[in-house]
Order: structure tokens, then sequence, then C-alpha cells
């Protein structure tokens, strides 16, 4: 029987790289003293969500990968503590820049890094000023606890995306956030339609799905947190709401997933001959 305990970390950044990376250290300590086996933090956490205006000094926010403070801390933690951790970062390669994630083995050990495919542009989110998509493809990779597929926020609202990352074999989806008001409409409320993206991810391709966001309000930008966990069948198994700071827990069973998933017969049933209008 493969188990596999998933963690989502949900909190308020401040804009101090180091702090914000302590905190999180902390929570991986309290979800791994708890059973998780992947912990994954928000998106970008390590500072403010820059990208709501176009300024040209937060390029100074960015790193190479293998530089950056946070995944050199993390993966120190990940193999003291035997956990996976996802790291989401703001990434310089020469001169290009990346919102990309390293994902980190149980022992330390860097796997890879993901670059966010999807890169959203309107009023609090304009990204395409700070990142260029992604040129790495989706991935999906093999960790000591499983094999693990991520999405970077924008990614997570598509379908493409998801299975994509089932079809090459994950046992588990996982999306760092950072998602809250709309500046242009305050009456705009994406927080449900936000979950529901994600179950039917989880629906169509029975797998767990993660969300993990920040939570709080970041110089009038208000991020509403309710982070979450979904099983197969896209029921929320466990969450916060706009407001708490923590980690959330699930264990699954993998094998049962396998079987529930073969059963349902959704890749069974794939008609590739008729999809040419897809792409």
């Amino acid at each position: 029987m493969r188990k596999l305990t998933l963690a989502a970390i949900q909190f308020t950044p401040s804009d101090d790289v180091q702090e914000n990376i302590d905190r999180v250290a902390d929570y991986v300590r309290d979800a791994a003293g708890k059973g998780a086996d992947v912990v994954l933090p928000p998106e970008l956490f390590c500072g403010y969500y820059f990208c709501k205006t176009q300024e040209e000094e937060h390029f100074a926010r960015a790193y190479p990968w293998n530089e950056h403070p946070a995944v050199i801390q993390l993966a120190e933690l990940a193999a003291e503590l035997g956990v996976v951790i996802p790291v989401s970062i703001y990434e310089k390669d020469g001169p290009l820049y990346y919102n990309s994630l390293v994902m980190l083995d149980a022992d330390g050990t860097a796997l890879g890094v993901y670059r966010k495919s999807h890169i959203p542009d309107g009023p609090g989110y304009q990204e395409k000023y700070y990142f260029r998509p992604g040129d790495t493809g989706f991935r999906v990779w093999d960790t000591m606890k499983g094999r693990i597929g991520v999405g970077i926020c924008w990614d997570q609202w598509f379908p493409e995306a998801a299975r994509s990352m089932a079809l090459m074999g994950a046992d588990a989806l996982l999306y760092p956030t950072a998602i809250g008001s709309e500046p242009q409409d305050t009456s705009l409320d994406t927080a449900a339609r936000w979950r529901r993206a994600m179950q039917g991810h989880a629906v169509s391709n029975t797998i767990p799905v993660v969300a993990a966001n920040r939570v709080g309000n970041e110089e009038g930008q208000i991020f509403y947190g309710t982070s979450f966990i979904a099983d197969q069948t896209g029921e929320i198994v466990t969450d916060f709401d706009r407001a708490e700071q923590g980690v959330l827990l699930a264990e699954f069973d993998l094998d049962e997933i396998e079987r529930e998933r073969a059963a349902w017969g959704f890749f069974r049933d794939r008609r590739t001959d008729l999809y040419d209008g897809l792409v």
C-alpha cells in the first residue's frame, strides 16, 4: 500500500526575504512533524506580490535558481526532515526572467526547474512585464515520496496542463498560488470559481489536488487564502478560510486511487483522433 501525505502552507508574507524563508521553514517543520511527505508553500512567498504594478526595481528580486536563498536553505531543511518541498521563486537566467519552481527531493536534491507556462496580464496581476512564458514544458518529478506534478497559479485554470501532468503519471497535482482581489472590479470575487476549476481537474483526472495561496492585505491588495486539498473525487477534504495561517494535511492511498482511475476509464476512453482542434 502506497501512502502519500500532502501538505499546503497558507500565510501572510512580509516583504523581507529571510523572514519569509524562516516562517516557511517553521511551517515545513510543523507539517513534517505531523507526517507530511510533500509540503507546498505559496507562489513567490519570499516577499510581497510585486506584480500588481510595473516597476523596474522589482527585477532585483530575481536570482539564478541554484543561488536563490530559499532554494539553498530549504534544500538543507528537506534533507534534514526527509520531505519534498516545491519552492516557488523569481528566477533570473542571464538576461531572462521567469516565474519558476524548484523541486527539492526528500534528500535535499534539486530535481529540476519548472517555469510557469501561462503568464497572466491584467489589473493587479501584470506578470507579463516581469516573466517570460516558461520554456520547460509541463513537469512531473519522480521524488522519493511519489510522482509530483506542479503548475504555478494561472496554470491552474487550464485543463490541458492538468491533463498533461496526469498523462505523465503524476500521483498528485500541486498549485502554489497568489490570487485575491480584482482592482478593476471590487465586486468580483473569484475564490469559489478558483476552487471549482481545480476540483474539476481532480475529478477528470482522478487525482488529488493541492492549492496553497497567500492570505492577507499587502499594501491594499487583498489575497483571499482559501487554500485547500481535494481528493481524487474533487471533494475538498481540508481547507483554510480567508484569514487563517498554518498548514493543511491530508493522506492518500495511491494504490486505491490508481485502481479508481482505471475503473472510471477517463484515460481508456480518450479520443485523441478527435482532438486536433485543441491545437
